[in-house]
């Protein structure tokens, strides 16, 4: 009896026993079948995030594709084609690409041994002819031609007046009896008076007139020697500045530049201020009158003697406007002034212009023949 009652209770045991096992099992298999299911819709979310991603970008190319044809239909229907305006732009950029023709030609009958270059740019035939390269291409000081600088840059902006220009002598004694008295721009421009433009130049101030030198590309742009310290040859500051054998450079290849972005057809001055500045520019001791000569003297010494001698501005002839410049520099035993490189600038200036009309040149060795005639 009792080992009935054992039995039954011990199989009432292994069933209880069997079941938490089965129990057990069948939990694992719920887990299992749990991170199978996430798994699953992670991986799904993935693939639809690649998927938007990629519908993204489809539609960012299919709007591209859309604009790039509007913009063609839009030109087609202004008569202007997708290839005409590709070669207008390659034109355009072969125009700028293109540099101006130099010719190298011998002046030197027109120096008579004195050391000096000659410069003439022919603006509408984009020609320099070049007397003596290397120094044409050395940066000097720009001394008294400054003045056109300074005075245009007064003129634009309003600073000087030419009707009511005058400014007052200080009594002060200086060597040239023209500067002892009241003067105004005319006569100050024509007599080259230090102190006038020295006051003039003070009232533009440096921050003006270093942005003008920038916009003209004048030389190396350098003015931080404002009251002309460095100039060993006047002590007298009210002769002296950064334009007179001091820190501003310029090469007489780039006084012609210079010119031509003043008065050429690109010029962004203002025509009142251009035609000001012909009026006291205007060389009026001349012979021809077939062409008109504008320009300004500079003179500057190192140690009492002449090292920079210029004359540079352009002139007006039938065929177009020619911008020049001549500089002469030291040279022992031989008289260097500003007046004698202003003659052999209007020699050679009206040489050239002479031999305008006819375009037939011919370069040998050293020197340019235009119409069978050397210049």
């Amino acid at each position: 009896m009792w080992w009935e009652k054992r039995k039954k209770f011990w199989k009432a045991g292994l069933a209880k026993k069997n079941r938490k096992t089965y129990y057990e099992k069948r939990n694992n298999y719920f887990k299992l079948g749990y991170w199978i299911f996430v798994c699953a819709v992670f991986l799904t979310g993935c693939s639809k995030e690649r998927s938007t991603e990629e519908r993204i970008v489809v539609e960012d190319v299919k709007e591209e594709m859309e604009e790039e044809k509007k913009e063609r239909q839009e030109m087609e229907s202004g008569n202007v084609s997708l290839e005409e305006n590709t070669k207008e732009t390659e034109d355009d950029t072969e125009d700028m690409e293109t540099e101006p023709e130099i010719a190298h030609v011998d002046w030197s009958e027109y120096f008579n041994g004195l050391n000096g270059t000659a410069v003439i740019y022919d603006a509408s035939n984009r020609r320099y002819t070049i007397y003596n390269d290397e120094l044409a291409e050395a940066r000097r000081s720009p001394c008294s031609t400054f003045k056109i600088i300074s005075s245009l840059t007064a003129l634009e902006h309003g600073i000087l007046e030419p009707g009511d220009s005058t400014r007052t002598w200080s009594g002060e004694v200086f060597w040239n009896e023209d500067w002892n008295r009241d003067i105004d721009f005319s006569e100050a421009f024509r007599t080259s008076c230090v102190w006038y433009y020295r006051q003039l130049i003070d009232d533009i101030g440096q921050d003006r007139m270093q942005e003008e030198l920038e916009k003209l590309q004048y030389g190396n742009c350098v003015i931080y020697d404002w009251e002309g310290r460095l100039n060993t040859n006047n002590n007298n500051r009210a002769l002296t500045g950064f334009w007179i054998e001091s820190s501003l450079l310029i090469s007489p290849k780039e006084q012609t530049e210079v010119m031509e972005r003043i008065f050429g057809e690109n010029s962004e001055y203002s025509e009142e201020a251009q035609n000001e500045l012909k009026q006291v520019m205007l060389v009026t001791e001349q012979d021809r009158t077939d062409i008109s000569v504008y320009g300004k003297t500079g003179m500057g010494k190192a140690d009492g003697i002449v090292v920079d001698a210029w004359f540079t501005g352009f002139a007006e002839t039938a065929e177009g406007k020619l911008y020049f410049c001549v500089r002469l520099g030291r040279t022992d035993g031989m008289n260097v002034s500003s007046p004698l490189a202003k003659e052999i600038a209007i020699h050679i200036v009206s040489d050239y212009s002479n031999l305008l009309p006819d375009r037939k040149r011919v370069v040998y060795g050293n020197s340019v023949y235009v119409g069978g005639r050397r210049i």
